[in-house]
């Protein structure tokens, strides 16, 4: 009797186990073809705990983990500041890249990221990002059909606690690529690149920092006039009063209950905490997050799309479409954020695909991030050059 063949499985590291690096942990469990075999941390009690669960090997830093020649590819979730020097490294050693966004501060550190695999002939992509949502996927899938004409206008608003949870140094310095325009924005402008098609032809912007103790840039509003025309808004408010799961059915950011309960909890939080030591709470968010597939369709903040046929709004359990015909349900399939991200990054690798989230879409990305921050600085709009069409077709969901 013939042998059964096994199919070969992806020899996957990660480097960095806070919120990302623990998070993609079910996503990998769940996949016959990839396996997790090592794991780099600085904090000891991490990448032992992590190591430990999987049976993968344990290194303090980077290169150590880029010099493992039983490992095809990383997951770098590291900090932004040390993503290019990280990311230059594992190219260099030959390994396959998906690096959490933003990929880096600034578009030549992303120039040499993209340069660096290209050379090696490795594929890097940018995640994980909103954009990888089952809603936003079917809306750019509904938008493709055609039936209901072209974008005109699209609006985002986001309000979440985001300046008050437990935050790592760099992750409250704009420089390092710290506050909500470079973490946050960054899902914002890759959802609204992805339904308007990509080409953003200029940003105009402002910025806030209105809590001297929380010193970091906590909310934005900007504008994004595509090349065709079409124009979005995307407003972010992290400063925890209001949040927006509340005119979205109480349901949070990855699909999970989020009631009014919670409107001031992180910031109350913060101020019992004081100004100390933020890591360990930073820690036991990170091992909360590490969970299943959630009973609802993620909301990051509430989205409209409006078409020259009609507009677009989730639903809890997938979208709302307005046409003169009247509101039509669309329920789509529950499916992890970071399930479809693995997929495609495992698919791109096999040469299944072509990835959507490559080096140039996210450096596309960074520059809107970037462009905004320069709009508020200058109060003038911001021309971009960088930007790069959505592939015709891409698989999403």
């Amino acid at each position: 009797m013939a042998a059964v063949r096994r199919p070969m499985r992806l020899r996957l590291a990660i480097a960095g186990l806070g919120t990302a690096g623990r998070a993609l942990q079910r996503p990998i469990e769940m996949r016959d073809d990839v396996r997790l075999v090592a794991v780099a941390d600085p904090l000891a009690e991490a990448r032992t705990e992590v190591a430990g669960r999987f049976g993968a090997r344990a290194y303090a830093t980077l290169p150590e983990l880029a010099a493992d020649r039983d490992v095809d590819a990383v997951y770098v979730a590291t900090p932004t500041d040390l993503h290019v020097d990280h990311v230059l490294a594992l190219a260099a050693a030959g390994k396959h890249v998906l690096v959490e966004k933003p990929m880096a501060i600034g578009l030549e550190g992303a120039d040499r990221m993209i340069e660096a695999a290209a050379s090696a002939g490795v594929v890097l992509m940018v995640g994980q990002s909103h954009s990888y949502d089952v809603p936003y996927a079917a809306i750019r899938e509904l938008l493709a059909g055609g039936t209901l004409g072209r974008v005109r206008m699209m609006h985002d608003i986001s309000y979440t606690d985001w300046v008050y949870r437990p935050r790592r140094p760099e992750e409250l310095d704009t420089g390092l690529g710290g506050g909500v325009t470079f973490r946050q924005g960054a899902h914002q402008f890759d959802v609204l690149r992805l339904i308007g098609g990509g080409m953003v032809r200029s940003v105009r912007a402002m910025t806030f920092d209105w809590d001297a103790t929380r010193p970091v840039i906590g909310a934005h509003t900007a504008m994004l006039t595509f090349e065709d025309g079409a124009v979005a808004t995307a407003i972010y408010n992290g400063y925890g009063a209001f949040l927006s799961a509340e005119i979205c059915w109480d349901i949070g950011a990855f699909g999970n209950p989020l009631t009014s309960a919670a409107v001031g909890a992180a910031r109350r939080a913060y101020r019992e905490r004081g100004p100390g030591d933020e890591s360990a709470a930073k820690r036991k968010r990170s091992v909360s997050h590490d969970e299943g597939l959630p009973p609802h369709q993620p909301f990051f903040g509430w989205l409209l799309v409006s078409c020259e046929g009609g507009d677009i709004r989730q639903s809890p359990h997938g979208l709302f479409v307005y046409t003169e015909a009247g509101r039509e349900e669309i329920t789509l399939p529950l499916r992890g954020t970071r399930d479809i991200m693995l997929a495609e990054f495992v698919d791109s690798i096999a040469g299944r695909r072509r990835p959507l989230h490559d080096g140039r879409w996210g450096l596309a990305n960074l520059e809107v991030c970037v462009a905004a921050i320069e709009s508020a600085r200058t109060n003038r709009d911001v021309i971009l050059t960088r930007q790069v069409p959505v592939p015709e077709l891409v698989e999403t969901h």
